[in-house]
């Protein structure tokens, strides 16, 4: 159990985060014509990371209200991703060790 605790800890959700940066980052480039979103590669970086975030960010979408241009729900699954690395997985980790 600890094993597995630390791989999600430490693996997992790092891995995650990082993903999350990606996507946004890529969604800029995009946006601001820097890369071409027709070219194969970049089409399918993006699908892959549209594949793997959007069914975390749908539910956060839902319940932020309309605010333009502006999408701050990656920014709150980052956080949410951080509470659950630090306060949830921590404390079990700490649990287990005692």
């Amino acid at each position: 159990m600890l094993s597995v605790l630390y791989f999600i800890d430490q693996y997992l959700i790092s891995l995650l985060i990082w993903i999350i940066i990606g996507s946004v980052i890529l969604s800029w480039l995009i946006a601001f014509n820097v890369v071409n979103p027709y070219n194969q590669f970049v089409r399918s970086l993006w699908d892959v990371f549209h594949r793997i975030t959007e069914p975390l960010l749908r539910p956060i979408r839902r319940l932020l209200p309309d605010m333009g241009g502006v999408d701050l729900s990656p920014m709150i699954l980052i956080l949410v991703l951080i509470f659950i690395r630090v306060v949830v997985i921590q404390d079990w980790l700490t649990r287990l060790l005692t």
